[in-house]
């Protein structure tokens, strides 16, 4: 179906690379004008071309989620450029890089300015997001829809100790916030993605190993395939969307069937 955005005005960050690429670029494909934002500006700017290829309504600024004041930056480019928010898709997040040849840092190995960073980015700049949006729906005067990206390993113990507790804190967020808004209309959802080939852990979407790696990555799902990036956009563009209009509260797995359970047998 298509034009599912159709006239929505939303800010997606983390957009220079992985699923906020590809929202960026399905997004607006849909209909929607989007601002997207991302620490690193110019992968914004290649976003917003993969989008105008598309026909797409894009506008890249830079904006370092765990600083409020960026946030709220990317919100006023927002209604400046576009006239009005409906959605937030926070969607940045980050983790500690595993050791080549060790494979995931222990917690009790994890440097302190690191933990420190993916706690501000992972936690604090979902917050912020969510703050600065509400902020402008209330100005509006307007119900609007927050959507975040947590993951599978804030549904379960999955990957790294501490991005699954910042995770599982988004998780968490997720539906006490949109307890709290409910009354104002204020819908407020995840998606929780399983295993993607993104920059995510050090890994390279451009890896001569590519094909091995979605391999191994689909062997963990009981679908028999890797994550793309575009079903976890797709699934955020779902929950934020009118389709989704009496839907909040609600962290979607886009994991292959992974948290359902494990297959028996072959």
């Amino acid at each position: 179906m298509q034009g599912m955005l159709e006239g929505k005005v939303a800010v997606i960050t983390g957009a220079g690379s992985g699923v906020g690429r590809a929202a960026v670029k399905i997004w607006t494909e849909h209909g929607a004008k989007v601002i997207a934002a991302d620490i690193n500006l110019p992968s914004a700017e290649e976003s917003v071309q993969l989008a105008g290829a598309q026909q797409g309504q894009a506008k890249a600024v830079e904006c370092n989620v765990a600083d409020p004041d960026s946030v709220i930056a990317a919100i006023a480019a927002a209604v400046e450029t576009f006239g009005r928010l409906d959605v937030i898709y926070n969607n940045a997040g980050i983790t500690i890089n595993p050791e080549p040849g060790k494979g995931m840092l222990r917690l009790v190995d994890a440097p302190l300015d690191q933990m420190k960073r993916v706690e501000d980015v992972n936690i604090n700049g979902v917050i912020f997001g969510c703050q600065a949006a509400i902020r402008q729906f209330e100005a509006q005067g307007s119900a609007g829809a927050i959507v975040n990206t947590a993951s599978v390993a804030g549904l379960m113990g999955y990957g790294g100790v501490l991005y699954g507790a910042t995770k599982g804190a988004v998780v968490n967020l997720t539906r006490t916030l949109a307890i709290e808004l409910a009354n104002q209309g204020i819908r407020v959802n995840s998606v929780c993605p399983a295993g993607m080939l993104t920059h995510y852990a050090g890994l390279d979407p451009d890896s001569p190993q590519k094909d091995q790696i979605l391999e191994g990555m689909a062997k963990a799902h009981p679908l028999g395939r890797a994550i793309d990036p575009g079903d976890t956009a797709t699934a955020a563009m779902f929950l934020a969307s009118d389709m989704a209009s009496n839907i909040t509260g609600v962290n979607l797995p886009v994991d292959g069937g992974l948290t359902a359970g494990r297959k028996i047998g072959g």
